[in-house]
């Protein structure tokens, strides 16, 4: 790295205390809780600051509301399993006004995408194992 960028990043660090304060506030008042990950993670304030500053402009993205915003996250979480997550999320979405069908339906499509990508990803490997002529 060079010397000048290692200065701006040593001259940044010196308030990472107050922005992982900020940082845990934010996340705080958008979901309603601070998820439990957050206080772990800013066991290494150094690392924290950073990714949870990108973490913190991803999840407020300006080209779309805060319910999408929700329900995008409810849709993430069930995709991958991460129940606490979902738990959090689902609340948030009902804060932002989404009604418990769109968060059941938003659920609903992402089981779907995942059955599918179970799906073609085994049945390619099938057509490869067995070929159609066997």
């Amino acid at each position: 790295m060079n010397r000048e960028t290692q200065t701006t990043i040593d001259e940044f660090l010196v308030g990472k205390e107050d922005v992982c304060d900020g940082i845990m506030d934010d996340f705080k008042q958008t979901l309603g809780v601070v998820p439990f990950i957050l206080p772990i993670l800013r066991e290494r304030p150094d690392s924290f600051v950073f990714n949870g500053l990108g973490d913190l402009y991803t999840f407020n993205p300006t080209s779309m509301d805060r319910k999408t915003v929700e329900l995008a996250a409810v849709s993430a979480a069930a995709a991958v399993g991460a129940d606490a997550c979902l738990k959090v999320h689902i609340r948030a979405a009902l804060k932002e006004g989404a009604t418990r069908e769109q968060i059941r339906d938003i659920i609903s499509i992402a089981g779907l995408i995942g059955k599918t990508g179970i799906l073609g990803a085994s049945f390619r490997v099938m057509n490869k194992a067995i070929p159609e002529d066997e």
